[in-house]
């Protein structure tokens, strides 16, 4: 597996037991006849990074936007710091939402205004003094690397400067809650992985709960602690990122992972019979311990020639290792590749027969 993001961190402070700052409950949404959100359940505790994935269309544009209080759910709760937004009138949700920092996929800044105008705008509207809210702009440019650029305008900016000017404005309130609205998908991989350091070293410096909506994989696995997966308005899954990746459920995380998880090579998998063959493909899974142990030499000497390495690596998610590897099991002793499944599950591997390899002499 290739590795994404290896990020210096600002240590994290102690926390005492998790407190919950967002908690949504059978939430529904329908467009006519569509149910974008079709009985939401789901929390994020302070300080902790919650990625949701999903494809186009899944329901995660409005699940923020109810989240903000830009839509309103049709039935269900959503409570933010406790308290339930889904009755507030408007003038209600106004204190509400300076509890809610946002940060977007094209950083909607205004070119008219310099980069610290733009970083102190909350403060402005509501009501900061001048000094104050200035001073507050200079501390987040400089907590985001950008002190040299106060005076700049975004037009002299490159994409990741523009998104880091982003992330200080969504700071500049001192939020609760920072949402994070597909923030580096126009962002090119080298900038992406610098914003992803960005928000785990704020995260861990401030303690700040953040929830971060993408459709990348690469992004959750790089900062976040939890992963949800959305598809057709449901949660169909969810878990620490390490353990969704090393075992995903849903076929649609599996799909979604398959672009970062090691995949049969083509020239293999083309040639996959699923009635017989010279050789079983088998696909094996392994999560902690197991994964970078001595499994493989163990089986050799439990059941000689038994099996062949096809293709695989191990990976490090969240400090767990995790590995996927393809093995190729000989068809000539029928009980054979039964064995070696056998062998397998009872050390915690989830394995796989994907079919059978026709041309392997």
């Amino acid at each position: 597996m290739n590795s994404f993001v290896s990020t210096t961190v600002i240590e994290a402070q102690p926390q005492a037991a998790a407190e919950e700052v967002v908690r949504l409950t059978d939430v529904k949404r329908r467009f006519g006849t569509t149910a974008a959100l079709d009985g939401i359940s789901l929390t994020v505790n302070k300080g902790e990074i919650l990625g949701i994935i999903g494809r186009s269309g899944a329901g995660k544009s409005t699940l923020i936007r109810c989240l903000n209080g830009l839509e309103r759910a049709d039935s269900g709760e959503i409570l933010i710091e406790g308290r339930d937004i889904t009755g507030l009138a408007e003038r209600e949700l106004q204190p509400l939402r300076r509890r809610i920092g946002m940060i977007f996929q094209h950083f909607n800044l205004l070119s008219a205004k310099t980069v610290e105008e733009n970083v102190a705008l909350p403060l402005k509207i509501e009501g900061t003094a001048k000094h104050q809210r200035l001073k507050r702009a200079r501390e987040l440019l400089d907590l985001v690397g950008l002190a040299d650029k106060a005076k700049a305008y975004p037009s002299s900016l490159s994409g990741g400067q523009k998104q880091r000017v982003g992330i200080a404005r969504a700071l500049a309130a001192r939020p609760a809650l920072l949402l994070s609205d597909e923030a580096t998908s126009a962002l090119d991989p080298e900038t992406t992985r610098s914003i992803l350091t960005l928000l785990k070293n704020i995260n861990r410096k401030l303690g700040l709960t953040i929830l971060l909506i993408t459709h990348e994989m690469e992004v959750v696995r790089g900062i976040a602690d939890r992963v949800a997966v959305i598809d057709a308005g449901r949660i169909v899954e969810e878990g620490q990122v390490w353990s969704v990746f090393a075992n995903p459920h849903a076929d649609i995380t599996a799909s979604l992972l398959g672009g970062i998880r090691p995949q049969l090579p083509d020239h293999i998998a083309s040639r996959l019979s699923a009635i017989s063959g010279r050789e079983a493909i088998l696909s094996v899974d392994l999560a902690g311990p197991e994964a970078q142990g001595a499994l493989f030499a163990e089986l050799s000497v439990a059941l000689p020639h038994s099996f062949r390495l096809v293709h695989g690596g191990i990976d490090h998610i969240q400090n767990q290792p995790v590995a996927r590897f393809f093995i190729a099991i000989p068809t000539r002793d029928p009980a054979l590749a039964g064995k070696v499944e056998l062998f397998l599950t009872a050390r915690s591997a989830r394995v796989e027969v994907l079919g059978y390899d026709t041309d392997h002499a």
